[in-house]
């Protein structure tokens, strides 16, 4: 992926770095558990909906030169996303885009929907619309889940943030108000809708991306489809010595992620992505 040299993003706040005095949040146990289940992207927010403190900082050691080349990485990642996602909310919408803050942290730290730490993985708040992103989770993304390559982060973030344009588009909103009414298989269901349409909208980003910065190098697209793969919900069961179990999934098997990212890609359509008028996920 060709990143360096370009535009960053102002819509960053980088608390890495700063005392971690004050922080609450999950315990290492639950942080694990979250991590083996699934939740890497887009993460369900629902169990950290409590005690949401208002403390930002955030504590995780010494930062490296390796941290300062994730985070300006992040920041022309995130860059792109508000360029294409404006002009597509402009094209396709008819409608203005406010494109959402990215918190850098580095160990832990606070949002409004809870507790942050790096095993968590990547996640978007709806109640701050901020994304929370330990550039950590690149390292664990590669060594520990077989998911290298700049443009596997790039997908990353691209789909954190879809998460937020699901929320300007009142679909995210909507979608966590029938999962408060519903079993929870029926929520989970929802869930994977929810999750496979965000790949979706990372991979219209994707072609957006090539069409407008020419960004995208040979083998991108194959890491991104590599890392939908790895964080499958079957594949992550199977991965913790698990029996793959459907209705405990929360966001889609790895064929789903890969094949509704391709379908974003194919078509650069916001209604190509619609996952919850679909029989066949």
């Amino acid at each position: 992926m060709k990143w360096q040299g370009r535009r960053g993003s102002r819509n960053i706040e980088d608390r890495r770095g700063m005392s971690a005095t004050g922080v609450g949040g999950i315990g290492g146990v639950g942080l694990v558990v979250i991590l083996l289940v699934g939740y890497f992207l887009g993460v369900d927010v629902t169990p950290l909906l409590q005690g949401g403190g208002s403390a930002v900082q955030s504590g995780g050691g010494e930062i490296t030169e390796a941290d300062k080349q994730a985070g300006q990485f992040v920041s022309v990642t995130l860059a792109d996303t508000e360029e294409i996602w404006t002009d597509i909310f402009t094209s396709q919408v008819g409608d203005t885009y406010e494109p959402p803050v990215l918190v850098l942290f580095k160990g832990s730290t606070q949002s409004a929907c809870g507790g942050a730490g790096g095993a968590t993985g990547p996640f978007y708040c709806p109640l701050d619309r901020k994304v929370y992103l330990d550039t950590d989770f690149f390292t664990t993304l590669s060594r520990r889940m077989g998911a290298g390559g700049d443009f596997a982060a790039a997908y990353v973030v691209a789909h954190e943030v879809a998460h937020h344009v699901q929320d300007e588009l009142g679909i995210l909103s909507e979608s966590t108000a029938i999962r408060k009414r519903v079993s929870q298989a029926q929520s989970n269901a929802i869930s994977v809708r929810i999750e496979l349409q965000a790949d979706c909208y990372s991979g219209i980003w994707a072609r957006h991306a090539q069409a407008r910065f020419g960004s995208l190098e040979p083998g991108d697209v194959a890491e991104a489809m590599n890392a939908a793969k790895q964080i499958g919900d079957d594949t992550l069961q199977r991965n913790a010595g698990q029996r793959p179990m459907p209705h405990t999934f929360t966001h889609g098997t790895s064929e789903q992620r890969q094949r509704w990212f391709a379908i974003g890609f194919e078509n650069a359509s916001l209604n190509a992505c619609d996952t919850f008028g679909t029989d066949r996920l």
